[in-house]
């Protein structure tokens, strides 16, 4: 996607997720050049100091750029978190981010100062070549254990290419360690928000929308279908699931015997279940009062999404209105959402797009702003 059309789109995207809770050149492998520096920025004016004081039970990392996603890095301390380019303003190039949760520091994993391009090309043998650090933008993320603290990292990364780009993340040493190892690309048309990994290496990934469709952010702020949901098999194709049709497919994750595929709409507001073992794929949804995004289990089999508040019609006579955000925690079992935790509009953390439980807490990520939350999973 060339920028200035991806910028475009984000804007609108920014106003769509806030709709939805309204009716309404590139381098080469290991030994070949790396993507050329981007040019020195002007300098910037000096900014005010962040205020990064909690808020209530909401305590902040305060720092990382538009942390859309959050992954836990097996049972360690390490999360892994994506940093998007800004939905508007100056196309900074997006970051993978590395957060201690004991300690709550954070630092730059990717690119970082040393980037590693170590190609897979047994299965990413059609990737055009190495992902443009000048050009990306870090959005869903996927992770999978391969070897005993070595995980395979998958991306939806947006930029001058739309693909699902893949890390090796090695967790063996002190400090976790990334290389680029290669990409899917996805078809043409297509704006992809969420990635789940399969076990022989594959994925599934949402088409949110089409980025070249104008009136893409309106249809899915009428909850018209717009979006479905792509499968890819090492050594095959990316190809549609038929029945996966969706207004604003967003969160993706899968059971852990691959059965169930359950996907967030965010123009319906609700979360939906596909059984992949029916023929044709069977689908079973439960309503949710938020605009759902990504998609998180707990360490209980619970499943977690979050997202704005529903404000309705009548209570939003000029969008975007917002009483602020909601985690909820679905059974998957009875199909039932129970709100667990969320804040206000006057929070300093809004465009919650993300809650991971890990242990005692809730992590939760936006899409747009300049830190991370986290609060006491009660």
């Amino acid at each position: 996607m060339r920028v200035g059309l991806r910028h475009r789109f984000g804007a609108a995207l920014g106003a769509a997720l806030a709709l939805s809770a309204c009716d309404g050149d590139t381098g080469g492998a290991a030994g070949d050049a790396a993507p050329a520096e981007a040019a020195p920025a002007a300098e910037a004016a000096p900014r005010p100091p962040v205020d990064c004081s909690a808020y209530g039970e909401l305590n902040y990392v305060c720092g990382p750029a538009n942390a859309e996603d959050i992954v836990r890095l097996g049972a360690t301390d390490w999360l892994i978190v994506s940093g998007m380019t800004p939905l508007q303003g100056p196309p900074t190039p997006g970051k993978i981010y590395l957060v201690d949760r004991t300690t709550k520091a954070y630092e730059e994993l990717f690119p970082g100062v040393a980037v590693k391009f170590e190609t897979d090309y047994a299965t990413f043998g059609e990737c055009p070549g190495p992902i443009d650090t000048r050009r990306f933008s870090a959005h869903g993320l996927a992770l999978r254990e391969r070897a005993a603290g070595v995980y395979r990292l998958y991306m939806t990364s947006h930029g001058d290419r739309e693909a699902i780009e893949a890390f090796d993340v090695d967790a063996t040493g002190a400090r976790p360690e990334i290389a680029w190892v290669g990409c899917v690309a996805l078809p043409e048309g297509t704006f992809a928000n969420s990635v789940a990994m399969l076990a022989d290496g594959g994925f599934v990934t949402t088409k949110f929308s089409d980025p070249t469709d104008p009136d893409a952010f309106a249809r899915i702020g009428r909850g018209e279908v717009n979006g479905n949901v792509y499968e890819w098999h090492p050594g095959g194709k990316v190809t549609a699931v038929p029945g996966t049709e969706l207004s604003g497919p967003n969160g993706i994750e899968l059971s852990a015997d691959e059965r169930y595929l359950w996907v967030a709409a965010t123009g319906t507001r609700e979360v939906v279940r596909f059984d992949r073992r029916a023929a044709p794929i069977a689908k079973t949804s439960v309503a949710v009062d938020v605009g759902p995004d990504n998609l998180r289990w707990g360490a209980a089999g619970k499943l977690y999404t979050i997202g704005g508040n529903y404000v309705s019609p009548a209570e939003c006579a000029t969008p975007p209105c917002s009483t602020g955000w909601s985690v909820v925690e679905i059974d998957p079992e009875a199909l039932r959402a129970t709100r667990v935790a969320g804040a206000d509009q006057n929070a300093a953390l809004q465009g919650a797009s993300t809650a991971l439980p890990v242990e005692n807490e809730l992590w939760i990520g936006t899409y747009s702003g300049d830190r991370i939350g986290y609060l006491p999973k009660h």
